[in-house]
């Protein structure tokens, strides 16, 4: 399986960057493929590209704030979570994703 994700956070600092961390850890331990963007205080970083994203199985979106540029995923099957739910949690939420 293959998961691209965008993490942001209201201030863009540290949450934005653990939850990717997060994600990334679990995706290792659960063995699915899995690309961060950022999208924190220094703007998009690892920014995904339409060809990462026709690529994933799932796009995950966690966020509590509306990201940018989010019509490039219309059309791709969509997770939304917390930030909240990542950091807490980022196994279950892996696992939501391979659900859909």
């Amino acid at each position: 399986m293959k998961i691209v994700a965008v993490t942001a956070c209201p201030t863009g600092i540290a949450h934005t960057y653990m939850a990717a961390s997060e994600l990334t850890k679990a995706a290792q331990q659960l063995g699915v493929q899995m690309m961060v963007e950022t999208q924190g205080a220094m703007g998009i970083e690892n920014q995904l590209s339409i060809q990462d994203i026709g690529r994933a199985d799932v796009v995950l979106i966690a966020s509590d704030i509306e990201i940018e540029h989010r019509a490039r995923f219309t059309g791709s099957k969509i997770h939304c979570v917390t930030i909240e739910e990542v950091l807490t949690d980022p196994v279950g939420v892996i696992n939501r994703c391979k659900e859909l």
